[in-house]
């Protein structure tokens, strides 16, 4: 079942790649494509049926072959069913001979949906050539959103998944990082209220802020003051360009990794649900008093920021983030899918199920599976822990 599941995540993966990637994908065996056999099969159909079927004449269906070959196969390879396809109506007529000749009209209308086939296909392929170049241009934008992270960056093991509700535009409003420095190693994971290419925009701004000040201040909460007052110069900014999206915020947690204190690590929770603590004593809440999201601190008198709280961390337990994509995921019957419950069950089972990779994974098919891989809202899912060998930064 489990199985089911992880099929069910690479597919929502490819189709965020693309339909017709997903589709090549499908129609493919070891790296070659065999999309050309389902319009051949369907021709050696239909002409073994005419021939040994004296009930009735269904030569004219060859009409048929080129336009599925148009669906699946290349435009070259449509016209050549195309022809093909006449030649075999021809051949019933001239060669066979097993009945009375259908005529021209049979003939006329199997050339014609050729010709109608071969443009069809070209317009298809045009399409998917855009497709795909959209597709790269989206991946380009998310690589720069969502940067690649090196194994053991910043002495952690780490793990993400992101699934975008949105399979075409591939990216969203979540957003997450690490970024080593001489002070530590901070982490950032979040999500941009609304969607679109304003709330990619809006992580853009944020997670630019985050690497140059998770950098160079000695102090979280000074990286926090610098992400809350991006925040409001990106909403001003938006604001006196007059678009609607000029009051977005964002809620976050932001997490410090520090060299000195290997037991202990500081968070800061920007109106986001607390990390999950996981390990091999089972799964435990982080308790952090949380503070208004980012870009709205400023609606409230106090502190600029949340406060920065020092938690415990034990050396083998793992953090587990997650966005509302998994917290609000629901199943048919509206219930809300709870990862806490799943994780502490799968965990208690094998406590090797602790490790980041087996965390990420675990929680994304637990959440397909809930949602029956209707994604409501952009997911992703974050874990990370210590991982025994000095920073590189």
């Amino acid at each position: 079942m489990r199985g089911r599941w992880r099929l069910l995540g690479r597919l929502v993966q490819a189709a965020g790649r693309g339909d017709a990637v997903s589709r090549h994908e499908l129609l493919s065996v070891r790296g070659h494509s065999v999309a050309w056999m389902f319009p051949l099969l369907l021709l050696a159909a239909i002409t073994m049926a005419d021939t040994t079927t004296g009930a009735f004449e269904i030569i004219s269906w060859t009409v048929l072959v080129p336009g599925v070959s148009a669906a699946v196969c290349g435009v070259r390879t449509t016209a050549v069913y195309a022809v093909i396809a006449v030649a075999v109506y021809v051949m019933a007529d001239t060669v066979w001979q097993h009945r009375a000749q259908t005529g021209l009209p049979g003939l006329f209308l199997v050339a014609l949906g050729g010709a109608i086939a071969v443009v069809a296909a070209a317009l298809r392929v045009g399409g998917e050539q855009r497709m795909v170049h959209m597709r790269d241009i989206a991946d380009t934008t998310r690589r720069t959103v969502l940067r690649p992270l090196p194994v053991g960056f910043g002495g952690l093991e780490h793990a993400a998944v992101y699934l975008s509700a949105d399979t075409e535009a591939r990216v969203g409003g979540d957003f997450y990082d690490i970024q080593p420095g001489p002070h530590g190693t901070r982490v950032l994971v979040g999500d941009v209220q609304g969607k679109g290419l304003g709330a990619v925009e809006a992580a853009a701004a944020l997670l630019g802020t985050f690497r140059e000040a998770a950098y160079h201040e000695p102090d979280l909460a000074t990286v926090a003051e610098r992400l809350e007052i991006r925040m409001r110069r990106h909403r001003a900014h938006t604001a006196a360009l007059g678009r609607s999206d000029g009051d977005r915020f964002a809620t976050a947690v932001l997490i410090g990794f520090s060299e000195d204190r290997s037991d202990t690590v500081e968070a800061v929770v920007f109106g986001h649900d607390p990390p999950l603590a996981v390990g091999p004593a089972g799964v435990r809440s982080v308790t952090v008093a949380g503070g208004l999201p980012l870009g709205m601190n400023d609606l409230v008198p106090g502190p600029p920021v949340p406060p920065v709280h020092r938690v415990a961390l034990a050396a083998d337990e793992t953090l587990l983030l997650v966005t509302d994509g998994v917290t609000e995921a629901r199943d048919p019957e509206g219930c809300f899918y709870r990862h806490a419950e799943e994780v502490a069950r799968a965990v208690a089972a094998d406590p090797s199920g602790a490790a980041p990779g087996r965390l990420v994974a675990l929680v994304r098919d637990g959440t397909l599976r809930h949602c029956r891989g209707r994604l409501a809202d952009d997911t992703t899912v974050f874990a990370v822990r210590r991982w025994g060998r000095p920073p590189d930064w």
